[in-house]
């Protein structure tokens, strides 16, 4: 069976890339919703070419009011493969045009290639070999095609407003071997108000803009501190903290910006968080002693620089089964006397309100922060190992690959993180960067049909 998958997928490279082209070269970004575009032109575009192309391939297709599209191969469907459309801005740098696909040396570069709309022609190609190999299913196959993935997955929303939710579920947007464990989320949002009067003051600071990256720049306007006084400081947090800072003074406000290193909230500890070096910055400064320099003292104190364990405000802990809490202290904006900022962590199954939630409300109640609303908890999704669809992708990943097959836990979301039963299978091997979300994204071509001759195998083991 191996091999005549192999050669059918093998046969069928040139309409692949093809096919993969003329989706990669529509810029499938989300805008403002448009009249039957809730994701604007670009989502709408791609989703109606990848219709077009599947019924090119003989397949008779569902579009969901251009929130999802739909593919269903067979009776009595049991397998849902899950996809999206939608990329993220293309960003600056590129080698490359980014909506105008490209091969070098065995390589397919433009934005989408490998996130998601490679991974999608992926399941359509292997839905194709399974029909054509071995006929009709014994239960069916579900492709679905997503518009709305990268901007909070309001695509499965509607699309399962309308459908049911199928026993087993694959989505090609993630990693190799397979993600079965994906952590829970807590991500509040803070504030305070903190009176601010003296000769020496804070009069502005400005951190990261989101929550979910470790910010690698940060700013703070001061007012009676000179560049002289300042230095000395610098120099000694900068050493501490590898963070770079540069001062600039005028009409007697010293500005001070920072300089660290991003990295995304799932492992805040590979970045080098500005915000929090800028904090300790400032707190070996003269300032006036008042509520609000205090309050910087205060976030230091629960949220020392490099520490991502949550340790200091009483959150850190593990388990065997999905590793460690992680915490990315990702905004902080103070002006006019009021802090705002938010955090975000990802949660291990050990992990509840009563241990998280509830222990990072009191530490901020202490020190005059509070919660804005309620926030919630975003449970951890796991999938046991034992579970059909795993067993089945991880041998076929061994057989296809000659590597061995496991099951990761990672502290980023997939987009079956709501879907129970749903686990993650590919699209990227380990050790390749294929620069997903930045400049020159690439599919490596190989290993795009090794993926279609693995899903084809995955569908004849569940569903033949």
């Amino acid at each position: 069976m191996k091999e005549k998958i192999s050669a059918y997928i093998d046969s069928q490279k040139e309409g692949f890339l093809k096919d993969l082209k003329s989706l990669v070269d529509i810029k499938s970004v989300r805008e403002a919703p448009l009249p039957g575009k809730p994701f604007g032109e670009g989502p709408a575009k791609a989703l109606e070419e990848a219709i077009k192309i599947s019924a090119s391939h003989g397949f008779d297709t569902v579009n969901f009011e251009n929130y999802a599209g739909e593919i269903t191969y067979g009776k009595d469907p049991v397998l849902m493969l899950l996809a999206h459309l939608d990329v993220v801005d293309e960003g600056d740098f590129w080698t490359y045009e980014p909506y105008n696909m490209k091969i070098v040396d065995g390589k397919a570069y433009g934005r989408g290639t490998t996130d998601d709309k490679g991974a999608m022609l992926c399941c359509l190609y292997a839905m194709k070999t399974a029909r054509e190999l071995f006929g009709e299913p014994k239960r069916g196959v579900r492709l679905v095609m997503g518009c709305g993935e990268e901007t909070g997955s309001e695509d499965m929303d509607y699309y399962f407003s309308k459908r049911e939710m199928l026993p087993f579920t694959l989505s090609p947007d993630a990693d190799y071997p397979l993600i079965n464990l994906e952590k829970g989320r807590f991500a509040p949002k803070f504030t305070k108000t903190a009176e601010n009067s003296g000769e020496k003051t804070v009069v502005s600071f400005s951190g990261g803009t989101t929550g979910n990256i470790v910010p690698c720049k940060s700013k703070a306007l001061l007012s009676g501190i000179t560049a002289e006084e300042a230095n000395s400081a610098i120099i000694e947090i900068s050493g501490k903290t590898g963070v770079e800072f540069f001062s600039e003074e005028e009409n007697g406000i010293l500005s001070i910006s920072a300089l660290g290193v991003s990295a995304h909230a799932a492992h805040p500890d590979s970045g080098n968080n500005a915000q929090t070096a800028l904090i300790s910055l400032i707190n070996a400064l003269p300032l006036t002693e008042n509520e609000t320099t205090a309050s910087f003292k205060a976030l230091e104190k629960l949220f020392p620089h490099k520490e991502t364990d949550g340790c200091s405000i009483g959150v850190k802990m593990s388990d065997e089964t999905s590793g460690a809490l992680t915490l990315n202290f990702g905004v902080l904006h103070f002006e006019n006397e009021v802090f705002t900022g938010s955090l975000d962590l990802r949660c291990p199954i050990c992990a509840n309100e009563e241990n998280v939630k509830a222990v990072i409300e009191k530490a901020f109640a202490e020190n005059g922060f509070s919660f804005e609303g309620d926030p919630g908890m975003i449970p951890v999704h796991y999938v046991p190992e034992d579970a059909p669809v795993i067993k089945t992708a991880l041998k076929v990943y061994e057989e296809y690959t000659g590597l061995p097959g496991e099951c990761l836990s990672i502290g980023g979301g997939t987009y079956v993180h709501d879907i129970p039963g749903g686990v993650a299978f590919g699209i990227e091997f380990s050790g390749t960067d294929y620069r997903i979300h930045g400049a020159d994204e690439f599919a490596v071509i190989d290993e795009l049909l090794l993926t279609a001759k693995m899903y084809a195998a995955i569908i004849y083991e569940l569903c033949y």
